[in-house]
C-alpha cells in the first residue's frame, strides 16, 4: 500500500487496477486500520475517480453472493442517499412500476442510512422477507421480474468495513458506492446521487462496470431522485457516450410541487405510501414515482423518450400490473408455508 498511499498523498489518481488491489485488502482486512482510514480519508478529501470507484465496486462484488440469474437484461434503480430530504421511498416504490413495465429489476437496497426509513425497513414492514438464499432471488427475478436484494445479506463481507466507518465519521467513497456494488450484473441502470458534481464521473465509473445505458440524475433540491420541484440534472450513458441534460416536470406534463410535499414518516408511514401508489391514488406522491419509473424505464431502452417512458409507468400502475408484482413478493413465503 506504500506506493500507493504515496500517489494519493500527492493527489494522483489511483489506477483501475491500483484501486482494485487496494481494495481487496481492504475487504479482506490485511490493511491495518490506520491504513484503511487514510486511504478512504484521502480518497474523498481529493475526490473520488470513475476508476478508483469502479475498482472499488469491482473488489466488493467479487465477494459477494453469487445470484445465477439467466434473464437476458436486467437493471436496478437506486439512489446513494444522503440528500437529507426525508422523502418517502421512491426508488422502492417506483421499482415496482418499471417490474410491471416488463422490465426485469434487480431491487438492491438496505436499511435506513441518512433517510428515516430504507428500502429494506419498508419491504419488512409489507411481509417481503429479507434474508432469501441466491437460488429463491434467482427464482424470483425469472419468474417475478423483482426481487429485493438486501444488502448486508448479499454483501456479508462488508461487515469489518462498516466497522470502519462508524469508527471515521465521515463521508468516504461508500458513502457513495451503494447502488454500483448490486452483485448482479446489470445492463442499466437507473441511478440518483446527492452530489451535482458528480454526475460525468458516476456515469462514467457504471461504463466501466459494463453498463449498457444508465442515467445518473440529482434532483431539484439536490435529491438523489428526480424531483418535482424544479430542474433536474441528469447524464445520459448510452453505448459509452454522456449526453448531459436538464429536465424540469412540466416538460413531461406532470405538475410542480415543493419538496416538502414528499416527506416520508417511519417503515409503516412509507409502506402506507407505496401501497396507495400502486392501487393508483393520485397526487404528490404518484407523480414523483410516474417520474422516477418514467426515466427508469427510458434509462433501460424500452421507451424510446422520457415521454413514453412516463405513459408506460402509468400504464403500469393502473393496469395493475405493478401492484402484482409486489403481491407476488409478499405472498412468496406464504405459498411455500402452504405448498
Amino acid at each position: 500500500m506504500e506506493p500507493l498511499l504515496a500517489k494519493l498523498t500527492n493527489t494522483q489518481a489511483l489506477t483501475y487496477s491500483e484501486a482494485l488491489q487496494a481494495s481487496r485488502e481492504l475487504l479482506e482486512g490485511s490493511m491495518p486500520d490506520a491504513v484503511a482510514g487514510a486511504f478512504l480519508s484521502m480518497l474523498q478529501t481529493r475526490g473520488e475517480t470513475a476508476d478508483e470507484v469502479a475498482g472499488m465496486v469491482a473488489a466488493i462484488r467479487e465477494k459477494a453472493q453469487t445470484i445465477p440469474l439467466q434473464a437476458a437484461s436486467v437493471m436496478d434503480n437506486c439512489g446513494t442517499g444522503g440528500d437529507g430530504s426525508q422523502s418517502f421511498n421512491i426508488s422502492t416504490t417506483a421499482a415496482f412500476v418499471i417490474a410491471g413495465a416488463g422490465i426485469t429489476i434487480a431491487k438492491h437496497g438496505n436499511r435506513s442510512v441518512s433517510s428515516r426509513t430504507g428500502s429494506a425497513d419498508v419491504l419488512e414492514n409489507l411481509g417481503i422477507p429479507l434474508y432469501l438464499p441466491a437460488v429463491e432471488m434467482t427464482h424470483l427475478l425469472e419468474e417475478n421480474g423483482i426481487a429485493f436484494l438486501f444488502a448486508p445479506h448479499v454483501h456479508p463481507g462488508l461487515k469489518q468495513v462498516m466497522q470502519l466507518r462508524k469508527v471515521l465519521r465521515i463521508p468516504t467513497i461508500f458513502n457513495l458506492i451503494g447502488p454500483l456494488t448490486n452483485p448482479v450484473q446489470l445492463d442499466s441502470q437507473l441511478l440518483g446521487i446527492y452530489r451535482r458534481d458528480m454526475l460525468e464521473m458516476m456515469a462514467e465509473a457504471l461504463h466501466k462496470l459494463g453498463r449498457k445505458r444508465a442515467i445518473v440524475v440529482n434532483g431539484a433540491g439536490y435529491m438523489d431522485e428526480a424531483s418535482l420541484a424544479g430542474e433536474n440534472h441528469l447524464v445520459l450513458l448510452e453505448d459509452g457516450k454522456q449526453t448531459a441534460f436538464t429536465l424540469h416536470p412540466e416538460e413531461v406534463g406532470l405538475p410542480v410541487y415543493p419538496l416538502e410535499a414528499i416527506k416520508g414518516g417511519d417503515a409503516a408511514e412509507n409502506a402506507d405510501i407505496l401501497l396507495r401508489v400502486l392501487n393508483g391514488e393520485n397526487g404528490v406522491h404518484r407523480d414523483t414515482v410516474v417520474l422516477n419509473a418514467g426515466l427508469g424505464i427510458f434509462a433501460n431502452g424500452k421507451a424510446a423518450s422520457i415521454q413514453e417512458g412516463i405513459k408506460l409507468a402509468k400504464e403500469s400502475i393502473d393496469s395493475g400490473a405493478a401492484r402484482q408484482k409486489l403481491q407476488y413478493l409478499i405472498d412468496y413465503k406464504q405459498r411455500e408455508v402452504t405448498s
